[in-house]
């Protein structure tokens, strides 16, 4: 190139610098940069080593690597910046998302937005078999499980077989004996966090579920029902061996081993089985010699 065209082509710059940089959003000023700026990448940092020999500070959790954003904590790699970014929130713990109605916090928009529906009382999604509405679709496809049996996670230990992977879940902490939701109040463990949470209305003291017949309150919704049918006279399971019918499905199942002859609750000390806990229970004290209960008198 020779100096006429290098000077000119630098006047040229000069110019269409003055009136273009001033406006960061213009059309014209991208196409100008991509006529006249050539970009040196050749001093570009792209990993940990190239900062460190530099002396240039940098996030140590990400680089570039060929085009991909690189997490050093799992070596997970993505091209695009804003899915790393979201990535680095499973182990930041960081929830950027906050609803204005109960300060819950989220990782991802999505969740935040399905959680409104909470609050709104928004159900979009419903069963066509028998109405039931749901806020969520991954809550109707699992309902829907209800009305096919199907029950596709098994447990490898007894062979019971749930409808979901947190069910599940839940029951594997029978086997384990392990019980990871604890009381503050009174250091009483749990296997489930509901049954932590239904356990913390006994130190509130707060019952919130109320009779419309005769105002007798509940902590739970599910009481609250099963209370209700007092009144109907309602008993909506009934066993298909005999003619017997009664208000909760637990009945029925403790009910259904008269008919089967089980007896799945067995003492550690000698033969004796039995159909209940409770009866599991008393003849412990037998054995224990305890007596728990004394007269006042």
């Amino acid at each position: 190139m020779d100096e006429k065209t290098n000077e000119d082509l630098t006047q040229s710059f000069s110019d269409k610098s003055r009136g273009l940089l001033q406006t960061s959003h213009s059309t014209e000023q991208s196409e100008f940069s991509s006529e006249y700026v050539r970009v040196d990448t050749s001093k570009q940092l792209d990993t940990a080593d190239d900062c460190k020999q530099s002396g240039t500070p940098c996030d140590d959790q990400m680089h570039v690597d060929s085009g991909k954003q690189s997490c050093e904590v799992c070596t997970k790699k993505s091209t695009r910046s804003d899915s790393f970014k979201r990535h680095m929130l499973n182990h930041t713990g960081e929830r950027p998302f906050s609803c204005k109605v109960c300060n819950k916090k989220f990782k991802w928009p999505t969740n935040l937005k399905d959680h409104m529906l909470i609050h709104t009382g928004e159900r979009l999604f419903s069963c066509k078999v028998c109405n039931k509405k749901f806020t969520l679709l991954g809550s109707l496809k699992t309902h829907m499980l209800i009305h096919t049996g199907e029950r596709p996670f098994s447990c490898k230990v007894c062979n019971n077989k749930f409808t979901h992977a947190c069910y599940l879940k839940q029951h594997m902490h029978i086997h384990t004996g392990e019980r990871p939701f604890c009381c503050k109040v009174c250091n009483k463990k749990f296997t489930r966090s509901s049954d932590l949470k239904r356990h913390m209305l006994i130190h509130t003291g707060e019952h919130t579920f109320s009779c419309e017949v005769c105002n007798k309150k509940f902590t739970q919704a599910g009481n609250l029902k099963k209370h209700v049918l007092i009144h109907t006279g309602e008993r909506p399971f009934s066993c298909k061996c005999c003619n017997y019918k009664c208000t909760e499905s637990s009945h029925l199942k403790r009910h259904m081993l008269i008919h089967t002859g089980e007896r799945p609750f067995s003492c550690k000390c000698c033969n004796y089985k039995c159909t209940e806990s409770s009866q599991l229970k008393r003849h412990m004290l037998l054995h224990t010699g305890e007596r728990p209960f004394s007269c006042k008198l």
